[in-house]
């Protein structure tokens, strides 16, 4: 039945062609019913047959504005960017007023394909002026593209065909793939959007060190349609894939004749992949294709032009809940996804997401694209991947593995085997998507001014999710990097301090040093305890025979005076002592004389007396062996010369 449905299409596409090669002139109505026949092709996506007859009438002599429009994009939908620049140019000199966004975009993007930048950006000044839907257009974007170019060093394929192969994905030790290639069939199902055969899935051994043989996919996955673009999961038992709107058998049409693409999933069982399961998401009024999964496989990505999509189509993500059920349908946003089309994406392992796109800036056709998604984050800046990945032509399905720094993609550029071709390459030199920007400083205790050997710093995002760490060597000091186009907190602790943070806005990526003076968590010490140590104060000493308060004395004493301003409900008992030199009494009354003075001394500075006590203790509690009758050092002395302070509440 299909062979005779493809015969009689044949038949009466030639009776068309005939009609109108053998005459001159053409009645409106037969030019009309004609035209009827084309756009039923040109609404069905077969490209290719409706060219040659658009072509035709317009040879003739026929020309309108809707001729021009469907003929223009025939060609610019097949990648005949040439003849599509031309008739695009036909229709803005012959019907300007009748021009779209849609048809200004497109042929803006023709002549940039095939190098004609200077009209161009005279196209794209009349697309700025009427839609403002277009990612920031930068004048300057040929001088940023060559700035990121040379960066990959292009390798041969060995497995192309005279046919279209594109769409790698990495498989086991080597790669599935689609193509048109002839499978042996004698009879060959064409497809006419752009009259080629329709498309299988086929997986070669291509990272092995003996060259691998391309072979088609085992299973139930080839059908008599299209099926292309797919990704397998970590451990090699499920695969989701694209196809044609077809299952059980039979094909499935929209409202308007089309069969739209839709994702379905598949499982390995025995060597061959089956158990072909359709996502619930697919409709049969829009399609759904080129499936990637996120790095930890919770999410899939998707390529869509349903209800929603900003253009031509959009790259959408859900989550994998699993029992055949996903969550919400979630557009990228128009940071990403454009008025053109974005489409074959894929992901890095970590969270890079190239894409293909006409929509952004770029060379011609579609070029590949790259920006980071980490954390779910879809504002990060777009960048075109440069040259020699990208050229004026259509350059698309790009996958690449961080760990060898090796990749594939496709493109239908001049010089190569069939109609598309994949390329292998290595990457040279990193792509620099982040605003990177290094964070140094030193933590110190704010009260003794010590550096904190062993405390954590860490940068937090503003969701509070923890994006690295590290700890400070003996010097107190660390390094960290951000990314500077999100605001971050780079936070410091340490176990017995109270954390402190501070906040990093968006900024140009210059260097910052970041200081931390971590504060004593004084909820830690007791009763009894001694807040000088605690504070890791330098201990009060006086001199020989005297009780007031020395410089250095003063410095330590003002820093108990800053714990109590912070901690109010903080009170303290100075105990102060002497040495074991002169007589017991006397030493004794020396000491409380300390004491007080100390006392006095922070009253003076807003200490609240009903906060303070103060008791002298003489020679009673010496730190060493000097009592009386040893012979000791001044140093030895000077040690149990101090004052004491203690937490009684």
């Amino acid at each position: 039945m299909l062979k005779r449905i493809l015969i009689v299409s044949i038949i009466i596409y030639g009776c068309f062609q005939k009609a109108i090669a053998q005459q001159d002139s053409i009645p409106d109505k037969q030019i009309e019913r004609i035209m009827e026949r084309a756009d039923e092709r040109y609404q069905q996506y077969s490209f290719s047959p409706a060219i040659d007859i658009y072509k035709k009438v317009l040879d003739k002599g026929y020309s309108s504005p809707d001729l021009l429009k469907k003929l223009g994009n025939s060609y610019y939908f097949n990648a005949k960017y040439d003849e599509a620049a031309e008739t695009y140019g036909k229709l803005e000199k012959n019907y300007p007023s009748e021009m779209s966004v849609e048809d200004i975009f497109r042929y803006a993007q023709s002549l940039k394909s095939i190098g004609n930048y200077d009209e161009t950006d005279r196209v794209m000044d009349s697309f700025k002026q009427l839609t403002a839907a277009m990612v920031d257009f930068d004048v300057d974007y040929m001088t940023k593209i060559e700035e990121n170019s040379g960066r990959y060093e292009i390798k041969p394929f060995p497995y192309n065909s005279a046919y279209s192969d594109f769409a790698a994905a990495y498989y086991e030790k080597g790669l599935i793939f689609a193509s048109d290639r002839d499978t042996g069939n004698f009879a060959r199902y064409r497809h006419t959007w752009n009259a080629s055969d329709f498309l299988d899935l086929y997986k070669v051994d291509a990272d092995s060190v003996s060259q691998g043989k391309v072979v088609k996919l085992e299973g139930d996955v080839n059908t008599r349609l299209h099926e292309s673009t797919s990704v397998v999961t970590k451990d090699g038992t499920t695969m989701y894939f694209t196809r044609n709107n077809f299952f059980d058998g039979r094909r499935k049409k929209d409202e308007e004749g089309i069969i739209r693409l839709k994702i379905y999933s598949a499982e390995k069982v025995n060597g061959e992949w089956t158990n072909i399961v359709e996502l619930p998401f697919n409709s049969d009024s829009y399609s759904v294709a080129h499936p990637m999964l996120s790095p930890d496989e919770k999410k899939l990505y998707f390529v869509s032009d349903m209800t929603g999509s900003l253009g031509a189509s959009d790259i959408f993500v859900t989550e994998i809940i699993g029992d055949g059920t996903y969550g919400p349908i979630q557009n990228l946003g128009s940071n990403i996804n454009t008025i053109g089309r974005e489409t074959f994406p894929f992901i890095t392992a970590d969270g890079v997401l190239y894409f293909a796109s006409d929509g952004h800036q770029g060379l011609g056709g579609l070029d590949v694209f790259a920006t980071k998604i980490a954390y779910n984050d879809y504002s990060q800046p777009v960048v075109n991947v440069g040259r020699p990945v990208n050229s004026p032509n259509d350059d698309f399905s790009f996958i690449y593995r961080t760990s060898n720094k090796t990749g594939y993609f496709a493109s239908n550029r001049e010089g190569g085997m069939g109609g598309d071709d994949i390329y292998k390459f290595v990457e040279t030199q990193p792509l620099v998507l982040d605003c990177i920007q290094e964070v140094t400083g030193t933590v110190r205790d704010r009260i003794s001014n010590e550096v904190l050997a062993g405390a954590t710093v860490k940068i937090i995002d503003e969701e509070n999710n923890e994006i690295s760490s590290t700890i400070t060597d003996s010097d107190g000091n660390y390094i960290l990097m951000l990314d500077c186009s999100k605001g971050n907190f780079v936070r410091a602790s340490r176990d017995g301090y109270v954390p402190a943070e501070e906040y990093l806005p968006i900024s140009d990526g210059k260097p910052r040093i970041v200081d931390f003076y971590l504060e004593r968590d004084i909820v830690t010490g007791g009763f009894g305890d001694d807040l000088a140590k605690l504070l890791q104060l330098s201990t009060i000493y006086f001199d020989l025979n005297k009780y007031n308060i020395r410089p250095d004395a003063e410095i330590e004493i003002q820093k108990v005076i800053v714990a109590m301003e912070k901690y109010p409900s903080l009170k303290i008992k100075v105990n102060s002592h002497t040495d074991s030199r002169g007589v017991d009494a006397y030493n004794l009354w020396l000491s409380q004389k300390r004491a007080e003075s100390t006392v006095n001394y922070m009253i003076s500075k807003g200490i609240s007396p009903t906060r303070l006590e103060g008791e002298g203790f003489g020679e009673t509690r010496l730190v060493n062996d000097c009592v009386n009758g040893v012979q000791c050092s001044e140093e030895q002395h000077q040690l149990n010369r101090r004052s004491e302070f203690i937490i009684f509440e």
